[in-house]
């Protein structure tokens, strides 16, 4: 059997992508996006009619008067909608849509962008069980996620680098989180200048202790690795409740014929001897501030959304100016 049909069967595969053919051709159960792979997806010649036709609904609802400027911005926040829709045409469990990366530090505007979102889908008859919001795990976003979870709107707690976040998220009630292995890797190899082996990847051994922490003490919530470097790192945490990968890795994965020992067990890791932290915002700020690899982190990956949409407003913009010109008569 390949590696990816073993993985299949102890944890749930996620497709990495907003490449709607890619997720044709893996058919994962669920899907995840985010700014920067929804602005790769605008880019896309393949995809240029469904961004087309979601700056001309946004032209038609605002106006003509209305400036390319707000035009895209009306377009932007729907784009990532168009394509989950498309993308749980095909996929039979969830996509992730993400909130507004700079509102990360704003919980009432978490909140409003996230009920927005689950209107847009319900409006085009998509249950809410079939979305998970993602927003950044700042102490305000869990916040936000914590009061639309109690709205029965499901929540991906995403740009998650340490274990206070993820005991924050659970306590919180939220659905998912999403521990992104391969920036922390990134951050430890930069940091000591060595290379590090799969099984003590800094990233991986995070995503252990998260798992286990979870399965000790009964939280529901499911733990999502994501943000893969290697197969290697994929195949260390074999067992894990979902995993999130990239076509790339999909492709590596179901090309590679061998053994796929589970290594994470949930009665193993109920088992483990980790004691409980008790979770507030002093104690989640004091150990957000120690880590530095967390800190620097979830500061370089909020700036990071933002900029992808930034870049996605102006690519729509400089779009909508082009449409609006050729629907000017000659």
């Amino acid at each position: 059997m390949t590696l990816l049909e073993q993985l299949r069967k102890m944890t749930v595969v996620v497709a990495d992508t907003g490449d709607i053919e890619a997720i044709e051709k893996f058919l994962p159960r669920d899907a995840t996006t985010n700014p920067s792979l929804i602005t790769a997806a605008a880019e896309m010649p393949k995809y240029s009619q469904i961004v087309d036709d979601t700056l001309l609904a946004a032209r038609a609802e605002l106006g003509d008067s209305a400036t390319p400027e707000s035009v895209a911005n009306l377009a932007f926040e729907r784009l990532a909608v168009e394509f989950g829709k498309r993308i749980l045409a095909i996929v039979p469990g969830r996509v992730s849509t993400e909130v507004d990366a700079r509102l990360s530090f704003d919980t009432d505007a978490t909140i409003a962008k996230g009920r927005q979102i689950i209107a847009q889908y319900e409006a085009a008859g998509i249950s809410r069980e079939r979305i998970l919001i993602k927003i950044a795990s700042t102490w305000e976003g869990i916040r936000a996620a914590e009061t639309l979870e109690k709205e029965g709107i499901h929540c991906n707690l995403t740009l998650l680098f340490g274990l206070h976040q993820a005991i924050a998220c659970a306590e919180a009630g939220v659905t998912l989180i999403s521990p992104f292995v391969g920036r922390i890797l990134d951050w430890y190899k930069k940091d000591t200048g060595r290379d590090y082996p799969a099984a003590e990847d800094p990233g991986v051994l995070s995503v252990r202790a998260v798992y286990e922490y979870y399965k000790k003490f009964g939280y529901k919530t499911e733990v999502m690795g994501a943000s893969f470097r290697s197969t290697g790192e994929i195949i260390e945490l074999a067992g894990c409740d979902l995993l999130t990968i990239s076509p790339g890795l999909l492709a590596e994965l179901e090309g590679t014929v061998g053994e796929l020992p589970r290594k994470l067990d949930p009665a193993i890791a109920a088992a483990s001897a980790v004691e409980r932290i008790q979770m507030d915002q002093v104690t989640f700020e004091q150990m957000h501030a120690e880590s530095r690899m967390a800190s620097e982190k979830l500061a370089e990956g909020i700036a990071g959304f933002s900029k992808a949409l930034v870049n996605l407003e102006a690519l729509l913009a400089k779009r909508i100016t082009v449409l609006d010109t050729e629907a000017v008569p000659a």
